[in-house]
């Protein structure tokens, strides 16, 4: 049994990512091993968590994945550690619209059957403040509220307030903050700026709200709220059973395409061809990354490592060649609209990647990896795979999708369905092209994506996860 406990707040901008990522800190500060966690589909936070724990920061999220996996995800992520940090999103009720509880930090904790430390934000409020807690803390009686933690507190007589009106409400008073700019993460467009393109300076700031959760926190009753959470049932989730699992599914047959020869001979494959890679013969898959390339959930480098692949990252920004012996590249999310001079100016690799695509090599990118392959991102050249353009917009797209598969690809055949979101503030013209990737559910019944020979782009982020053929069908692929 792993130790737990989630960070909440009534509202985002309350401070959950200061205080969960210095909670982080301060526990791995005093020796515990510490496992990340998120709540939702967002990267960054875990960009921060992994920085504060030295472990990957890793996603919980109902809608992608279901709330089947929430538990075993979150069991395969927190193997061998002493203590579970989990982030959560938006306001502690607040998940996929329209769909109840399902996605949100509350159902996450009920499935998790962790403890709840709220973060109120209490700049602006003295008495009012037990009011809102008891709201929460009493509105759902499956979600078990162990404390509170005041944060923004702008005196001593504001603390001493704050803490006489919490004295009856039931829900202890776990710690109290005060305002520390030092702590603060700059954001832009999409949210906080990543931790790769901060360096030190990220450092600096876990290190400080690392300091200001211990000297304002009880960490001592944290520690002991978290070791209260009781045993979680099930087994921990694991790449290569999932993997297995799907690879199982694929050849006898039973795949949303049709018959697993079927779905091959779309692919252009034999069976013989799309054999499983001999031992010591497993195809180099390069993934991108870098501070241009920062959005992947750790998951899909393990899926693509249990079905067969040598995974190798690589930098679009400085390095100039592919991995030796690509036979697949995978170009996740993140900002190359905030580096398309140098992006471009890479012109070797992009080159490379180029003629990787066109030699029917699998290529499968995600938003940020859409753009890198289009012609041209704000009038910069890419690497003009796509004969598409991509600039940046004044509007925001965001938030959970339904999807179909249009067309077979190199990630999934015909009419496989799955869940992902959407973020960004940029546009690709035209949307979709000859092939769409998918079909999304909304009102306009939209398609979006390019599927063209065994490239496979989209803005759609997906969690391997929830459908781990994704990376067997991409290394079989490549390995044919």
């Amino acid at each position: 049994m792993v130790a737990r406990l989630v960070v909440a707040a009534p509202s985002s901008g309350s401070g959950k990512t200061t205080v969960a990522t210095g909670l982080m800190a301060a526990f791995a500060a005093a020796g515990l091993a510490v496992s990340p966690h998120k709540v939702g589909p967002d990267y960054i936070d875990p960009g921060y968590h992994a920085l504060a724990t030295g472990r990957p920061g890793r996603n919980l999220d109902a809608f992608m994945c279901g709330p089947g996996l929430v538990a075993p995800l979150f069991a395969h992520g927190a193997r061998g550690c002493d203590v579970a940090v989990v982030e959560g999103v938006m306001g502690l009720y607040d998940g996929a619209s329209g769909q109840g509880e399902l996605a949100s930090t509350a159902h996450v904790a009920k499935l998790l059957r962790a403890p709840v430390v709220l973060v109120v934000d209490a700049s602006s409020q003295s008495r009012s403040v037990a009011a809102l807690v008891h709201g929460f803390a009493s509105w759902d009686p499956g979600v078990r509220m162990g404390g509170v933690i005041l944060n923004k507190v702008g005196s001593q007589r504001h603390e001493e307030l704050l803490r006489d009106a919490l004295g009856s409400s039931g829900v202890p008073v776990l710690g109290a903050l005060r305002r520390a700019p030092q702590v603060q993460a700059p954001s832009r467009h999409l949210g906080l700026v990543p931790v790769a393109e901060r360096g030190a300076a990220a450092l600096d700031s876990v290190a400080a709200s690392a300091e200001q959760v211990r000297r304002g926190c009880d960490m001592e009753a944290l520690l002991a709220l978290a070791r209260s959470a009781p045993e979680l049932p099930g087994v921990a989730w694991d790449p290569h059973e999932a993997v297995a699992s799907a690879a199982g599914t694929a050849s006898s047959g039973l795949t949303s395409a049709g018959t697993a020869s079927a779905v091959l001979a779309s692919a252009g494959l034999t069976s013989e061809g799309a054999a499983p890679p001999a031992p010591g013969a497993a195809p180099v898959v390069a993934l991108a990354g870098g501070a241009a390339f920062t959005f992947s959930y750790a998951e899909h480098a393990e899926l693509l490592t249990a079905a067969g692949a040598d995974v190798v990252p690589f930098d679009p920004l400085h390095d100039e060649e592919l991995p030796p012996g690509t036979r697949g590249l995978v170009i996740g999310g993140g900002f190359p609209e905030m580096y398309a001079p140098e992006l471009s100016a890479n012109e070797p690799l992009r080159k490379a990647v180029a003629d990787l695509a066109a030699s029917g090599r699998p290529v499968a990118a995600e938003c940020a990896g859409l753009l890198y392959l289009a012609r041209d991102l704000d009038g910069k050249p890419m690497c003009g795979v796509l004969d598409a353009r991509a600039r940046m917009s004044e509007r925001l797209t965001l938030g959970y999708r339904e999807a179909v598969a249009v067309s077979d690809s190199v990630l999934a055949p015909a009419g496989t369905r799955m869940r992902g979101h959407e973020f960004h503030r940029t546009v690709v013209e035209p949307g979709a092209g000859a092939v769409p990737a998918w079909g999304m559910h909304t009102p306009e019944r939209r398609v979006e994506g390019f599927v063209a020979r065994r490239v496979h782009a989209s803005y759609l982020h997906t969690h391997w996860a929830a459908e781990p053929g994704v990376a067997h069908r991409f290394v079989t692929r490549c390995a044919a």
